[in-house]
Parts: structure tokens; sequence; C-alpha cells
């Protein structure tokens, strides 16, 4: 008996490995090679490769493919239809599976419903990327991004609210959910630890 609950419809390749009280829910498809952690949810119609490893937490939503080469940190966020891919041009008759360009998402970030995440990027922690939007670059821990293609317009703290600081200084401010405090030096925030 598996410690991980599987909808009747899931297809979960020989040698994958999920974690203890995961949900795999309706037409999933996980490759024998995927790695996936403890208390993940991966909703409707969702494929995960083969090279793909998703830690602890992560919420993968419905019709989200995370393809080989994609690296999701603990509770990373996935919204509904974003994004992934891996391979920076491709053309139908190139083989090109030796140039798969490696994208990281680091612990707690959020990817909003129909962004796209363009191969070779890092997300930096709890970064936010809103809905729609397509990211070509490295993003920086914390960052709210918007648009096509993707522009810093804020911060973001941990509880996933816009932290009132301009993109660049010295200055600090609390999260209104929380209280936690923020410290911005220069372009980078880190949370104050008291």
């Amino acid at each position: 008996m598996s410690s991980f609950y599987q909808h009747e419809t899931a297809i979960i390749d020989s040698g994958a490995q999920i974690g203890e009280s995961s949900r795999v829910w309706h037409f999933v498809h996980v490759c024998s090679g995927a790695l996936i952690g403890k208390e993940v949810s991966l909703g409707q119609n969702v494929f995960v490769g083969n090279q793909v490893t998703i830690g602890d937490k992560c919420k993968v939503q419905n019709n989200v493919s995370v393809y080989d080469n994609v690296h999701l940190e603990a509770e990373v966020f996935c919204g509904p239809s974003m994004v992934f891919t891996n391979v920076y041009n491709p053309r139908s008759g190139v083989e090109r599976k030796e140039e798969y360009r490696s994208t990281l998402v680091k612990r707690g970030a959020t990817l909003g419903a129909n962004c796209t995440i363009v191969c070779g990027v890092t997300i930096g922690e709890f970064a936010f990327i809103g809905a729609g939007s397509v990211v070509n670059k490295d993003v920086k821990p914390y960052a709210l991004i918007v648009g096509v293609p993707g522009k810093q317009i804020g911060w973001m703290s941990e509880y996933g609210e816009q932290l009132e600081l301009p993109l660049e200084g010295n200055c600090s401010v609390k999260c209104k959910s929380t209280g936690e405090l923020y410290e911005l030096k220069g372009r980078s925030i880190t949370k104050v630890i008291e």
C-alpha cells in the first residue's frame, strides 16, 4: 500500500519516487525518474518528466507540465496552466535533447496562472510571478514580477503580501499581515530574524 494518494486515472511509471501524503489527481503522468517530495499536490492533467525534482509541500495546479531539467524546491506554487520550457530554440526537425537548460525555482516562490518560465533561469526564494507574465531572466528573492517580458514592480513578503518598499534603496518595512520585518539594502531584501 502506498503512502500517497493516487487517483485511478493517474499513471505513475515504475521507478518514480513520491513522498508520503502527496496527492496525484486525475489524468496525471509521472515519469520513472521523477523525485517528488512529501505533501505535494499534483492537480488534474499534470505531467512530470524524468529529470525533475519537486520539493516538499509544492502545489502544481491543473494543466502544468514540469519538463526535464526543471527543479522545484519546497513550497513552490505553480498556478493553473503555467508553462515551463527546457529548450531555448526548439525546432520540430532538430533534435536538441543535449541542449536542455536547467530551471531552478527556489523555496516558497509563486508562479501565477498562465505565466511562462523560459528555460535556464533561477527564480529566487519567495519571488512572485504574476499571472500571464513571461520570465526570461533570473528573478531575485522576494521580487514581484509582472508583464511580457516580466519586469520587477515591487517586493513580496513570505506571506504573499506586497511590501511597501521602493525597488532600491536602504529602508525597512513590516508585512501588514504577519508583522515580520523586511530590510531593503540596495537592490535586494532580506527578512530580519528577530
